[in-house]
């Protein structure tokens, strides 16, 4: 069933803020986007976002909160690598967002880590102030070390996988929100799905490259056929969903089943939600989501400011309420696909070309247009 498009489409409020705590990384990652690719104005912030920067945004954060009666939201800590930032910021940070919340509004703390600075200090006050800790991990490793390396060349799976074992011992379990995986399809599938398993991650996170029309990623042809990436996607997607007993979640997969059985996505990756995020940069900066910094520089920027400008401001940007249009911000090509209402043209920066801007697919259309066809035939066959 097609969608058909709604150009008056209602705004829904920020829920997810993303917080540049540190804006420097201590791995030198072949493939990130803050470092490697277009947008290289992470050299002009500050290293850390200042204590002036954290109330202001704490301020912004409970005014949205309580113009909206949000029933939750979620702030991310990240970076760049957001323990380097240190605990005492990061207690600060915490705190002050507690503290300005007063509203029945539920606050949910995260930070995303490469796990080489998780120490004692680190799980004691993330504990204190119930942060959940993800983890990034692209497998065993030579698997991750091709890519995820320090600036000398050195691998960082030895301390990334030291951090997922103290995050699975039983005192600090209930901080482990999970692992985040940069797809390679030059790794074995089945082997990066079972080490991943092996740290029994309450869920698993896929992350295809970035890249664009002009810049297409790793192995990826420059039309719209399909590529390993289908093929990749596949293999794992069969090994959980044939999985004979408890397996972690995996999120981009139990968004896509949601999606096939009319439910709702919960991955800007796939379907047609609404992008709830804002992202605050250590100078306070309000940006539309990362991954735009691999289309130009300044791609993602959008002028505002939180000593100025509200999330509610925010949301009227012109790129903010593109990535909350649904289908009608989709290319004519993605409107007319029997599959929109699962793919949702995916990531928005992968549909960007420098000719017709996002007016286009996304670069990976045919490997999620293989992916999609093939759960869906799984659930069929599955259902009465």
């Amino acid at each position: 069933m097609r969608a058909t498009p709604d150009p008056f489409r209602s705004l829904v409020p920020v829920r997810q803020i993303l917080l540049k705590v540190h804006s420097r990384c201590n791995l030198a990652c072949d493939y990130c986007y803050v470092y490697q690719h277009a947008d290289q104005s992470w050299r002009d912030r500050p290293r850390v976002m200042s204590r002036r920067t954290i109330d202001l945004t704490a301020a912004r954060i409970a005014e949205h909160a309580g113009k909206h009666d949000l029933p939750f939201l979620t702030v991310i800590l990240h970076g760049g690598e957001p323990l380097l930032a240190g605990p005492q910021t990061i207690d600060y940070l915490a705190r002050a967002v507690r503290a300005a919340v007063t509203s029945h509004t539920k606050v949910t703390l995260g930070v995303q880590t490469n796990g080489l600075l998780l120490d004692d200090a680190y799980l004691e006050l993330f504990a204190a102030h119930r942060i959940q800790v993800g983890v990034s991990l692209d497998g065993p490793p030579a698997a991750n070390d091709r890519h995820r390396r320090h600036a000398g060349g050195r691998g960082s799976h030895a301390g990334a996988a030291r951090a997922l074992r103290r995050l699975n011992e039983a005192r600090h379990r209930p901080l482990f929100g999970g692992i985040l995986c940069t797809v390679d399809v030059n790794n074995d599938p089945a082997q990066v799905f079972s080490h991943l398993l092996s740290f029994n991650p309450p869920e698993i996170d896929f992350l295809l490259p970035h890249g664009t029309w002009d810049s297409p990623p790793p192995g990826r042809p420059a039309d719209l056929s399909r590529s390993a990436y289908a093929d990749w996607l596949i293999t794992v997607f069969d090994l959980w969903y044939d999985a004979a007993g408890p397996v972690s979640r995996v999120r981009l997969f139990e968004s896509l089943v949601s999606l096939l059985l009319g439910g709702p996505g919960g991955s800007e990756a796939l379907g047609l939600g609404q992008v709830d995020l804002v992202t605050v940069e250590t100078d306070g900066s309000l940006e539309q989501g990362d991954m735009l910094k691999i289309v130009a520089h300044g791609a993602a920027a959008t002028g505002l400011h939180v000593r100025w400008h509200s999330f509610d401001q925010y949301l009227e940007h012109p790129g903010a309420r593109a990535r909350q249009a649904g289908v009608s911000g989709l290319s004519s090509k993605c409107q007319e696909c029997p599959l929109v209402e699962a793919c949702g043209g995916g990531l928005y920066a992968h549909r960007f070309g420098r000719d017709r801007q996002f007016d286009n697919p996304s670069v990976y259309c045919a490997d999620l247009a293989a992916l999609i066809e093939h759960a869906a035939r799984r659930l069929a066959a599955d259902l009465p």
